[in-house]
């Protein structure tokens, strides 16, 4: 089983946000950068379990440029074999996209993975564009997978059930919560790590899309407590200021 998976590295969640030159850049000042949980806990441990009951080959992919190595080691350590970045500041899903599928178009993966958003934009864009341009099958928001032969069985949470899907391999999955369960890098993983190798290709796609401005969301407003007799001030509050109603 040849298993590609991709990863992205995000801001931790403890972060602060602001931004520079006018709005038009995040600010990385002292940020701490992570790889993306659902990448990371998800999709690539679970390509790790695939891989330790039926053998073969996991490979990691991002795209981003030389200062993303660091999260690259930490999946390396995990368990994964082998490591691919593109050499390219990601701007928009289509060309993260596009850069990892021409990378990927020829190499006879049999299954690749990603997690089901990153934490940072929430876009869930990537794993459909990648599943659409490999013209390859495609199951969203999976919460566990298995293998059977030439094919792979997975469920998907909804709302009042679950849906079971199957479909023939090659595939592309986008993992949610619950495909598996996090692992902490070893010792021996990170000494391993030091000797994997990072494949650096150079990217030839063009963005279709850029940022102009960053904005913050609006501050919070302070809790306003309402006696529970005074309901006509209550929905003046929902109607007049929240707008709910």
């Amino acid at each position: 089983m040849k298993i590609l998976v991709c990863i992205s590295q995000v801001p931790d969640t403890t972060t602060k946000i602001a931004f520079t030159d006018n709005d038009t850049k995040f600010n990385e000042d002292k940020v701490q950068y992570i790889v993306n949980p659902y990448d990371e806990w998800y999709a690539l441990v679970r390509a790790l379990e695939i891989k330790e009951t039926s053998g073969g080959n996991v490979s990691i992919i991002t795209v981003g440029p030389a200062s993303v190595d660091a999260i690259i080691r930490k999946a390396l350590a995990i368990g994964a074999d082998d490591a691919v970045r593109i050499d390219m500041n990601p701007s928009d899903a289509w060309s993260v996209a596009k850069t990892i599928a021409d990378y990927a178009h020829g190499k006879g993966f049999d299954l690749i993975l990603a997690g089901k958003e990153t934490i940072d934009y929430n876009g869930s864009e990537v794993p459909g564009m990648l599943a659409a341009l490999l013209n390859q099958p495609y199951i969203a928001l999976a919460s566990k997978l298995d293998i059977e032969g030439n094919a792979i069985r997975c469920e998907v949470e909804v709302d009042g059930g679950i849906y079971i899907m199957r479909t023939a391999l090659p595939a592309v999955v986008s993992a949610a919560k619950g495909m598996a369960e996090a692992r902490i890098p070893n010792m021996r993983g990170i000494m391993a790590a030091r000797t994997k190798n990072i494949e650096v290709v150079s990217a030839v796609v063009q963005p279709l899309v850029g940022t102009k401005k960053f904005a913050l969301p609006n501050p919070k407003s302070a809790v306003k407590l309402i006696d529970p007799e005074n309901m006509d001030q209550l929905v003046e509050l929902l109607h007049n200021e929240a707008k709910v109603i």
